[in-house]
């Protein structure tokens, strides 16, 4: 069975943590992916961007969304990690990390994971600018 970590957070994503709890002997691969606040979105200057989420119903979908993709994958290890509130530009906003045998299953893990972090995980983002700030439509809750 697989070790499965989620978290929701509201200080720094501790990334060399996070990757070091993916560790198995059986697991051949180990992929992580890092998504970070940009300084640009749909041509205007991002100042920052906060995250918002009702975390009695996100955690739980985490940790389901982990499990499912730990079987369907055959993985070793998962962890999913989202930052909460305000986040300057470059900060890191989400860890995925997956852990499998083989890295086939682990590349397709990770981009299977945060696609559908994206769309059935209820976090909402607000982008701040210079001029002001707006509530961010995407692709399902999470946005692009």
């Amino acid at each position: 069975m697989a070790q499965i970590t989620t978290n929701l957070v509201r200080e720094p994503i501790d990334v060399a943590a996070a990757t070091a709890a993916l560790g198995s002997p059986g697991a051949g691969a180990v992929v992580t992916f890092v998504g970070r606040v940009r300084d640009q979105n749909r041509g205007r200057v991002v100042t920052a961007m906060e995250y918002e989420a009702y975390p009695e119903m996100a955690q739980p979908l985490l940790v389901e969304l982990a499990a499912e993709a730990a079987a369907r994958f055959r993985l070793e290890g998962v962890v999913l990690v989202h930052r909460l509130g305000r986040l300057a530009v470059g900060e890191a906003a989400v860890f995925i990390g997956v852990a499998a045998a083989h890295r086939v299953e682990a590349f397709d893990a990770a981009r299977h994971l945060i696609d559908t972090l994206k769309e059935r995980i209820p976090i909402w983002k607000k982008e701040h600018y210079a001029d002001g700030s707006a509530w961010i439509d995407g692709e399902g809750y999470h946005g692009a």
